[in-house]
């Protein structure tokens, strides 16, 4: 029981948190710029078509949050987040080094690191997945 609690609080943790940053790039919500601005700064960074990438992101993070929140097909929610975070470190964070308060990849390795703990684990016996 004491494993299940802890996956399920990490399911939501990095589920929510991941949305949230998802939600920043589809709607502009909580502080975000939406996929016109997300895709205007990707565009200045040389990822073209800055839109286009902005919503695949956005995508990318707001589903795989929610399948990794819900405990649903949670290895494929969680390499979606994977994937989005070795992005980002590499067009973004590698050049700044570690730390995050630098503007380095610090952050996105912990998601990585969490998501592949729940890759490994599994969604825990609070999942939508132990249902299945």
């Amino acid at each position: 029981m004491t494993l299940a609690l802890a996956l399920f609080i990490i399911r939501l943790v990095l589920g929510f948190t991941m949305m949230a940053h998802g939600a920043q790039k589809l709607f502009g919500w909580f502080g975000g710029y939406g996929p016109k601005g997300t895709g205007g700064w990707m565009e200045s960074l040389g990822i073209k078509p800055g839109v286009l990438m902005a919503i695949l992101a956005g995508l990318a993070e707001f589903g795989g949050g929610l399948l990794v929140a819900a405990g649903l097909f949670t290895p494929f929610g969680a390499a979606l987040l994977i994937l989005t975070m070795i992005v980002a470190i590499v067009s973004v964070h590698a050049k700044n080094g570690f730390w995050s308060t630098a503007g380095g990849y610090e952050y996105n390795l912990l998601l990585i690191a969490v998501s592949v703990g729940l890759i490994l684990s599994g969604a825990g016996a609070y999942s939508l997945d132990a249902l299945l």
